[in-house]
């Protein structure tokens, strides 16, 4: 139940849920009835307040319009068939986002309060969580520098906020993706480990030169030689070359995604092969060529698994890749996760948290 020790709640006199047609729900613009939001000053946080979802009111002069320290979160909720409302992993998140403001000189918080706020909000909107079989509730942690002051130091003050939406699928089809030679979204020593707003912003005049080229994502080669595959826009990738899964491993320029985390655990559990390595564009290139390539996807919250219909280089050459329903490992790891989520599966990894 409710720790009003922890969080604060005031809810709203008027819900908006009758105004949503939750069989047609776009990704990421529609919001539910509550947010909640705290605040950083004289090193230490207040206490996190649930509240009606609203605009904020902010000084143009906020250090993070200027400065960049803004970083988030992305999770999701879901209903099982008795009703109960199920997180996934969610103290990952909330390791994740610390992780995040550490390197972006920003207070952390504490893990107790940052579960306590999640489980309150969610709990009170759990109304608006679908519970068709591509929909979900997406949650949106976030944190930014609220400094009225433009000189360049950290901020002193920051706020923390939540707010969710019903969503349906990020993708609706196999996706067409592009080796980014050229463009770099991180580099060593950077904050490509972080989920910071900065590294999306970067990525945003590559990404689109792609789509005008057909492309739905790119996916990011390495800042120093371009030799090596990184990560795409919006997850993390995940190849079969035979029997194998082979991701790129973690170096500091790639964010370490939930989903590739789960993805690689279940996969082991059931005996695949795994390898997290260096993996060459010239590899991919090369498996592509002699037909060993079976299976390319994307793992990430928004998308779960988004499998790969085809590779684009810089040359111009695109290569398509097996026919999404004859691939066995992406599936089949497709529909386990969702099960494992919605509480269709025995959960033997005891990811899955009731609220």
């Amino acid at each position: 139940m409710i720790d009003e020790k922890i969080v604060e709640i005031r809810k709203t006199d008027r819900s908006r849920i009758n105004e949503v047609d939750f069989d047609n729900l776009p990704f990421g613009r529609v919001f539910t009835d509550h947010m909640l939001v705290m605040h950083y000053d004289n090193g230490e946080w207040s206490r996190p307040v649930i509240q009606a979802f609203q605009n904020l009111n902010l000084n143009p002069a906020i250090s993070a319009i200027h400065y960049g320290q803004s970083i988030f979160e992305g999770m999701k909720a879901y209903k099982n068939e008795a009703g109960e409302v199920l997180l996934f992993r969610p103290e990952e998140n909330a390791r994740r986002l610390n992780k995040s403001a550490k390197r972006m000189c920003m207070p952390e918080i504490p893990e107790d309060v940052f579960m306590a706020g999640l489980k309150e909000l969610v709990r009170l909107d759990s109304n608006w969580i679908p519970q068709n079989e591509e929909s979900s509730l997406y949650i949106r942690p976030f944190m930014f520098a609220t400094d009225e002051y433009i000189g360049i130091k950290p901020s002193d003050t920051y706020m923390f906020g939540i707010f969710c939406c019903p969503v349906g699928a990020y993708y609706s089809e196999p996706i067409k993706v592009k080796i980014e030679t050229s463009y770099t979204r991180a580099a060593n020593g950077g904050v490509g480990e972080a989920k910071a707003a900065g590294n999306y912003a970067a990525s945003l005049y590559p990404a689109k030169l792609a789509k005008e080229e057909g492309y739905h994502q790119l996916v990011w080669t390495d800042a120093k030689t371009h030799e090596y595959i990184e990560e795409a826009g919006t997850m993390n990738v995940i190849f079969q070359i035979n029997d194998t899964l082979i991701t790129p491993e973690l170096t500091g320029t790639i964010l370490p995604g939930i989903t590739k985390k789960s993805v690689l655990e279940i996969a082991k559990h059931w005996g695949v092969n795994v390898e997290e390595r260096k993996v060459s564009v010239a590899e991919i290139r090369t498996a592509l060529e002699n037909g060993t390539l079976k299976d390319a996807f994307g793992a990430g919250t928004a998308a779960t698994i988004a499998q790969i219909q085809s590779i684009g280089f810089n040359d111009g050459k695109v290569f398509t890749l097996p026919d999404f329903n004859q691939r066995d490992f992406s599936n089949k790891v497709y529909k386990y996760i969702n099960s494992l989520k919605r509480g269709n599966e025995t959960d033997v990894f005891g990811w899955t948290m009731k609220i």
